[in-house]
Formats: C-alpha cells, sequence, structure tokens
C-alpha cells in the first residue's frame, strides 16, 4: 500500500529548510506509477530489494495527494513511467490512461525483447516522451553482476530513440555503478552513436557514496549531450562531482517515488550505503544489505533528506538562483519543449 504519512517534524522541515530554497515550480522528472493489482513482470534479474518494504503501488491520485503534502506551496509536474516489476503491457496502459487523464509527460517501460517495430509503434500511440528501460528486465540467463547496458537497452530500441529524438531514463546496472568500465564505454558509445536521443543517466549512475564515482567525471565530463538526474542520490559528493563536471545545465531533479516516502537517512561506509530507518517500521530488515535500524526520533522523508542534499552542495558551489531553477524546473522544462509537450 502507498502510506504517506507527513509529521510535524517533516513540515517543520519543509517550512524552515526547505520552501524558501526551493523554486516555485518544479518538475519531477522520475516518478514511478502503478496498482498493487498488476501482476509482476515475471522472472527478474538484479536490482535492490529494499524498495519493495517502502510501497507496493502509487496511483497517480496517490501521486498528487502525495505533492499536495510534501510540497504544499510548490507547483509540481511529474514525468511518470510504470513500476519497474511491473507486467509491462498493463502498466504502460495504466501510465497512457492517466497521462490523458491528467497531463502527464510519460516514458513507456521497455522489454528488452520487443521488436523494435513493434515499441516505436506504441510510443507513438501512447503519446510518450521516451523509454525507461530497467537492468533486471533482461536476458534471465545473464548473471547479475555481468549485465550490461545493451542487454536490456538493445541498440535495435536506442535507433528507435534516436530515429524520433526520444527521452532514454537509463538506470545502469553492475556493482561498478558510475565508475564501472564497461558502463562508461557503453556510455560513451551512446553519446557518440545516438545524438538525436536525449539520455538521461538516472542517479547519477547509481553513485551513492563517494567511493562509486571513480573517476567517473574525468570521462564523462567531456561528453556535450548527456544528462543526469540525482534521483535517490543522498550523496553530497555525487551531486558536486556532477555539477563540477558538466554544470548545472545537465542536471535534473527526480524523486523516484513512491520509494522516496520512505523514512530514513542515508550513511556510508567503506563505500558501501545504508538507509538508516526507525526501528521496526518496515519489518524484518535484517536480510536488507542495505538496511540499517535506529531509535532515533524526528527522522524526515527520504524526499526531503534528497534536497537538503541538493541544498548543501547548493551553498558550498554558491550556485545562483538561476542555477537551482535550471535544475529543479527549467533543464527538465527545456527537454519537454524539446519534445513539443506543452505544460
Amino acid at each position: 500500500m502507498f502510506n504517506l504519512n507527513v509529521t510535524e517534524h517533516d513540515r517543520k522541515v519543509y517550512e524552515t529548510e526547505l520552501k524558501n530554497f526551493l523554486p516555485k515550480k518544479i518538475i519531477d522528472f522520475h516518478i514511478h506509477i502503478n496498482k498493487k493489482e498488476f501482476e509482476s513482470w515475471g522472472a527478474h534479474n538484479g536490482g535492490s530489494t529494499w524498495t519493495d518494504l517502502v510501497a507496493d503501488e502509487m496511483t497517480a491520485e496517490h501521486l498528487l495527494d502525495a505533492f499536495r503534502q510534501l510540497l504544499p506551496e510548490n507547483e509540481v509536474t511529474p514525468l511518470v513511467f510504470g513500476g519497474c516489476l511491473c507486467d509491462i503491457d498493463t502498466v504502460n496502459d495504466y501510465v497512457r490512461d492517466k497521462s490523458r487523464e491528467f497531463g502527464f509527460p510519460t516514458l513507456y517501460r521497455t522489454s528488452y525483447d520487443m521488436p523494435a517495430d513493434q515499441l516505436e509503434e506504441r510510443i507513438k500511440a501512447g503519446g510518450f516522451l521516451g523509454i525507461k528501460p530497467y537492468l533486471s528486465n533482461c536476458p534471465p540467463y545473464l548473471p547479475s553482476k555481468e549485465v550490461r547496458i545493451y542487454d536490456f537497452l538493445p541498440k535495435e530500441h536506442l535507433e528507435v530513440a534516436d530515429r524520433n529524438g526520444l527521452i532514454v531514463m537509463l538506470h545502469i546496472p553492475r556493482d561498478g555503478r558510475l565508475k564501472d568500465p564497461v558502463n562508461l564505454a557503453q556510455l560513451l558509445e551512446i553519446e557518440e552513436n545516438y545524438p538525436n536521443l536525449k539520455l538521461i543517466v538516472a542517479h547519477i549512475g547509481r553513485a551513492y557514496s563517494k567511493e562509486d564515482i571513480g573517476n567517473a567525471f574525468d570521462i564523462l565530463g567531456k561528453t556535450k549531450n548527456m544528462y543526469f538526474d540525482f534521483t535517490a542520490n543522498l550523496s553530497d559528493d555525487a551531486i558536486r562531482a556532477c555539477i563540477e563536471a558538466v554544470g548545472t545545465k545537465r542536471l535534473i531533479f527526480g524523486s523516484d517515488l513512491p520509494i522516496a516516502i520512505m523514512r530514513m537517512y542515508r550513511i556510508t561506509e567503506n563505500g558501501v550505503y545504508y538507509n538508516v530507518v526507525p526501528r521496526g517500521l518496515y519489518g524484518d530488515v535484517d536480510g536488507e544489505p542495505h538496511m540499517r535500524e535506529s531509535d532515533e526520533e524526528d527522522i524526515t522523508l527520504m524526499y526531503y533528506e534528497q534536497l537538503l542534499a541538493m541544498k548543501r552542495v547548493a551553498a558550498d558551489l554558491n550556485l545562483s538562483d538561476s542555477d537551482i531553477e535550471d535544475i529543479f524546473y527549467g533543464n527538465a522544462k527545456r527537454l519537454l519543449d524539446d519534445m513539443n509537450f506543452s505544460l
């Protein structure tokens, strides 16, 4: 179920820390919607499991109510796509229908084995602005640690995206995360070979600790086209490194709702991230390698923790109000304008 409970402490965080930092208009460019009754896609290969503890659904109506509670004095536009583990046809139809009802911009959840002509037809028929492949949707015989970008985002799909100037929201695989040399090589290939698509490297390449960055931005800082979102990324180091490498015109805000309603803060130890959550709130977490429990009071929401991380980096780098407006609104708005999508 989707259970957002905004506390007095949360409201204080928003009022005292965030309200005057955030621009009035925001585009949240990375949101999953689905219903809990949707069937699972089937076999999965890799991907985090702690996310399953937070919510098993978030409908479009839940989303709109969440914005009213989380950002009561901001005008928020979501870019939405289906839940990663849902049956793809069902969830894409749901996203399409809710886009028509509420005017959301949307991305199409892909399956690695979908014929390219069928993918192109469905994107155009449904009014989708691009695609959202996911690393667990790949040939099931592949060991999860060996999955490469092209295993779940085949070149035939990239050709469709390039031909139509589509957005590609990419969650990269592999234990090395952003610094993995295979990931870096394939990101550069996509940049070079498909210049007309709009590539967004989600979660700053899953660089959730300083150690995940490596020399990635020495390489990716030379790119011209690819964007990054800092969705579900609470690492000051990663956000700062991204801005220092590519500037503020290629960084985009996304929350990863519904997991962003998790009550938590994040720490890292020896290059590994841990979500620290109130004891017992998410059941038995002993088997989750990225979860820890605490008896602390007044732990706020992941949504706010991510915004606070961006606020710290903005102060550290002396970003201007215009820079902040670009990150939270302007950069995404220009992408939507390029797609002829009117807000």
